[in-house]
């Protein structure tokens, strides 16, 4: 079962909680964890993956630390404080840097800047591979940071959000709201919709300017439910699905929807249990629930087109549509490819043997992923 550890804002009450919660998630690793659906083969001949290329980048530790793309380049980042650019077709080193301590969070960049956050609570900004500024923070960072229109947004753990000058590093505003004091350290939602940052908040979409950081709208996908502040959590957990101006984010534990976010409109919410993100392709949203099973949502109305339990307990990533498939990548690093109609297997392919952390990133026609080991691996399919 997937365990997901939990961040106490300030009262040292709230420690029990969170020890509470990792002590039911140590009971869940013994012998009574369900056991792993075994694999099936695929259909013979049904989809051929191939192996483009591969690098490595170091220890990623616990931290899932997903690659972006920007044009022709893959910036990744380890745990252990490298941050490094690749050609996205042939996997070629473009430049690689060393911050210098270990991470909290995983990369953004506009291809020109490029932002990381430290343990210590310090964001940093690399141009060309090189340190270009630092500015300490006062609350944990684990969703990586945004840069995007010469600025870098940082989304923390308090559910704050702050935006710097991409260049000269000058904080230009910070948007704080009332929170629940129980938090999640897992990366949230953060990404932009044209004219308008969208972050979670709590169980909450917000749209904000990004200019001004005021709160344009909010759409509340689920509704806390619960005894206690561990069964009220409910953050939205990332990546969030997008496709055009609609936006689908899962609430952890409680809900998967899509909101239309140019005026903040709900177009739908779902009941689900699950703490990975989601993708959309603007027909179908894909998610990953808590058992892992896999799921297509049809994105206009939130109804189930298809479901499989192929891969049950099986620690699988979010989703990823590429081509005619889905792809997922399981906590023993095969990377498995399911029909994108039906989603029955069509192929499976391994990588190092250690878990697929984050989700598969899009890299043009081919698809990208990295392990636990601090392997990166990139594939297509035909």
């Amino acid at each position: 079962m997937k365990t997901h550890p939990l961040m106490p804002a300030g009262a040292l009450r709230r420690l029990s909680a969170a020890w509470l919660l990792a002590a039911l998630a140590a009971c869940s690793s013994g012998p009574d964890k369900p056991k792993p659906t075994p694999l099936e083969s695929p259909a013979p001949s049904a989809v051929r993956v191939q192996s483009l290329w591969s690098q490595r980048i170091g220890g990623l530790q616990q931290l899932p630390l997903r690659p972006v793309v920007n044009g022709d380049q893959l910036v990744l980042a380890s745990g252990d404080g490298k941050v490094l650019a690749l050609q996205t077709d042939s996997g070629k080193e473009l430049w690689r840097a060393e911050v210098g301590a270990e991470l909290s969070a995983g990369v953004g960049t506009d291809g020109r800047h490029t932002a990381v956050v430290t343990r210590a609570n310090e964001l940093v900004v690399l141009r060309n591979g090189e340190v270009a500024w630092r500015y300490p923070l006062k609350a944990r960072i684990v969703t990586a940071p945004l840069v995007a229109g010469e600025r870098v947004f940082v989304y923390a753990a308090d559910r704050s959000v702050h935006a710097f000058d991409a260049a000269s590093g000058a904080k230009l505003w910070s948007q704080q709201r009332p929170g629940d004091p129980l938090m999640l350290a897992q990366p949230g939602v953060l990404l932009p919709v044209r004219d308008t940052l969208v972050a979670g908040q709590g169980p909450r979409l917000a749209g904000i300017d990004p200019l001004r950081g005021s709160v344009r709208w909010e759409v509340p996908l689920a509704s806390p439910r619960g005894t206690n502040e561990v069964e009220r959590l409910a953050d939205l957990v990332g990546p969030a699905g997008r496709e055009g101006n609609v936006v689908c984010a899962r609430s952890f534990q409680s809900a998967v929807g899509c909101v239309e976010a140019q005026g903040g409109t709900l177009l739908w919410s779902k009941a689900s249990s699950g703490s990975t993100g989601l993708y959309a392709d603007g027909q179908r949203v894909y998610g990953v629930d808590s058992t892992d099973r896999v799921t297509a949502y049809r994105q206009a109305d939130g109804d189930v087109a298809w479901t499989s339990e192929r891969f049950r307990f099986r620690g699988l990533s979010a989703p990823l549509a590429v081509g005619r498939s889905v792809v997922v990548g399981d906590a023993e690093g095969y990377v498995h490819l399911l029909s994108r109609e039906d989603g029955q297997p069509q192929a499976r392919v391994a990588t190092d043997g250690s878990a697929v952390v984050g989700a598969p990133v899009l890299a043009g026609s081919a698809w990208v992923v990295v392990t636990r080991a601090g392997g990166v691996f990139a594939f297509s399919a035909q």
